[in-house]
């Protein structure tokens, strides 16, 4: 573009960032009587509305920095339903495959020590954002394309006479069970579970992945084995969560829910500047020091990649509406339906002040769990503050994975050659 171009009258869409001779050719008049016919003028103008919508996208979606911080690892991107999706990958393509599934309000890099310690094993490892999450693409609440990409798009609006835990781990409450947000929100567990199964399909793209999650990332896990059981070997929950604001969790909900509601809505609408007041280093560290009892673990580095993800246009939005999250499916309900040979191992910190101990060890009465470990003196980020003893449990509930795979496989090589004997005979 010639250097003479009068900027001073731009229109007001210009972007200043990326393809400006894009933006100027379709919009000022004198550029386009340059003679283009036929084919040719059509050609161009395809290419310059893709550049156009490559623009916005990587305006409204800004790149994740070239290696992480925390794991030294590269970030890489990968398209999802027309959503940007960041992960990374560490440790040999030979290795049975893991993903790793980061839990509330953080991101990939939470698995900083994990990433690592499992690689370092010999394992294929990845961590991805979820939408919404870390370097993920934020799609406005409500919008047609947030509500095009929907994983509760065709699901049942709520289940019925439910058997929840309680939280000494002694009793049952009967409840139904709401499944849909009720505001409407693509960031649901049914959306990240289909980015899970996607995303072990068309990056992974082996079979037998193990899904290993923290929190409330292990419901979008325990959701996508139910939802694809072939995609997938088995589920290592690093603390469940039973979500305590969900509406079967709260008692005389018909009563309180209206009330959290009415909070959860001001917030949503008014809560920017009390978010960016809380959103700085020194807050961060300050909150990580309730769920973390091992507080060494919270460093500057963790810091600075939880919370650099969480000030990009459009993470306050998501963070109020997650906290809006008053359904969807519980950890009993998803373990009572879970699909026969997908083993369960669960592990979590004793001093989580979030979690009930007794209600996590009652769910091994559940068929698909096989083991429950709790350690002292742990809180509820047990990958980050005790790698020690995370990763050796990861790593044993693998390798028991692929022996019980090695079995099987020649279990029917037996069978199949005994069926060729029969046959002959």
């Amino acid at each position: 573009m010639s250097q003479n171009t009068q900027v001073a009258k731009r229109p007001t869409s210009y972007i200043d960032e990326g393809p400006n001779t894009a933006i100027l050719i379709l919009k000022v008049p004198s550029l386009q009587n340059v003679v283009l016919k036929g084919k040719m003028r059509a050609r161009i103008h395809c290419l310059l509305l893709s550049l156009i919508v490559t623009a916005v996208k990587s305006y409204t979606t800004p790149l994740p920095p070239k290696v992480s911080p925390a794991t030294k690892c590269q970030n890489q991107l990968y398209n999802w339903r027309n959503q940007q999706i960041r992960y990374q990958q560490a440790g040999p393509a030979s290795g049975p495959p893991v993903i790793l599934v980061h839990g509330l309000f953080v991101n990939s890099d939470h698995w900083r020590k994990t990433i690592v310690g499992l690689a370092d094993a010999g394992c294929n490892v990845y961590a991805l954002d979820l939408l919404g999450y870390g370097y993920s693409s934020k799609p406005k609440i409500g919008s047609a394309e947030a509500r095009r990409i929907s994983g509760e798009n065709g699901r049942p609006d709520v289940v019925k006479n439910i058997a929840l835990g309680t939280t000494n781990g002694k009793g049952v409450r009967i409840r139904d069970v709401d499944l849909k947000h009720p505001t409407g929100s693509p960031y649901n567990f049914y959306t990240w579970s289909e980015l899970i199964s996607d995303f072990c399909k068309q990056v992974v793209r082996k079979p037998d992945v193990t899904l290993v999650a923290n929190s409330i990332g292990s419901i979008s896990v325990l959701q996508a084995v139910i939802d694809k059981p072939t995609l997938f070997s088995g589920a290592c929950i690093v603390t469940p969560n039973f979500r305590e604001l969900h509406k079967a969790e709260l008692p005389f909900s018909n009563v309180v829910l209206p009330i959290i509601r009415k909070v959860q809505k001001t917030l949503r609408e008014k809560g920017q500047g009390l978010f960016e007041k809380l959103a700085t280093p020194n807050t961060v560290k300050q909150i990580l020091k309730e769920p973390y009892k091992i507080q060494e673990a919270i460093d500057d580095t963790l810091v600075q990649v939880l919370l650099d993800p969480l000030l990009l246009e459009g993470g306050s939005d998501v963070v109020f509406d997650t906290l809006s999250y008053s359904a969807g499916p519980l950890p009993e309900q998803q373990l009572a339906e879970f699909p026969e040979g997908k083993p369960v191992w669960i592990c979590y910190g004793k001093d989580d002040p979030w979690l009930p101990s007794a209600r996590v060890d009652a769910l091994i009465s559940k068929k698909a769990v096989d083991r429950v470990v709790g350690w002292d003196g742990i809180g509820h980020c047990p990958h980050d503050e005790a790698p020690e003893l995370v990763n050796p449990f990861i790593l044993e509930f693998i390798e028991k994975l692929q022996a019980e795979r090695k079995t099987t496989t020649s279990q029917k090589t037996l069978f199949s050659m005994f069926d060729g004997v029969f046959l002959n005979s």
